[in-house]
């Protein structure tokens, strides 16, 4: 037998399994679920009057809602967007992301990936096991205040992720 024919052979006995793949399912973040985590994150920062910005973002990392308080700093924008981004995108908080770049030589250069953020203040968005987006908090002192109100804005909306 040819080459050629025992090529072609192989090659039809793939066709049954590709025809018979299923088309991938995915949960992703709705804009009313985007905006009552936004909204938890900001009231819990403001109820410590930190002036903050939540951004939350799809499983993409694309940008769902936006909130800041009057008085919060532009670069704030950025930040929380970054850190929403680095967290739906690593499916990590951006804590343990951190820390690991500190401890870990081969993990530094993750601060060298464009977009990312690697300050405490981003934390994933899941249902069950399931990252389906994230939300980021920038401007309070210290990036685990900014993560504990990120937390809070998932609390808030923890009924509905389901």
């Amino acid at each position: 037998m040819s080459k050629f024919r025992l090529a072609t052979i192989a090659a039809l006995a793939l066709i049954p399994a590709a025809a018979s793949a299923q088309v991938l399912q995915e949960r992703n973040l709705p804009l009313s679920i985007a905006q009552e985590i936004a909204e938890g994150a900001v009231e819990a920062c403001a109820a410590k009057n930190f002036s903050v910005t939540a951004t939350v973002v799809d499983r993409a990392g694309l940008v769902r809602a936006v909130l800041l308080t009057d008085k919060a700093g532009p670069h704030t924008i950025e930040a929380s967007r970054a850190k929403a981004y680095t967290a739906a995108s690593a499916r990590n908080n951006t804590t343990a992301i951190m820390e690991n770049a500190e401890k870990n030589p081969a993990a530094r250069h993750l601060a060298s990936i464009e977009g990312f953020l690697l300050l405490g203040g981003g934390v994933p968005v899941k249902v069950g096991d399931e990252v389906i987006g994230a939300v980021g908090v920038g401007g309070a002192p210290g990036g685990h205040l900014d993560e504990e109100c990120a937390n809070a804005g998932i609390e808030k909306a923890k009924a509905k992720l389901r």
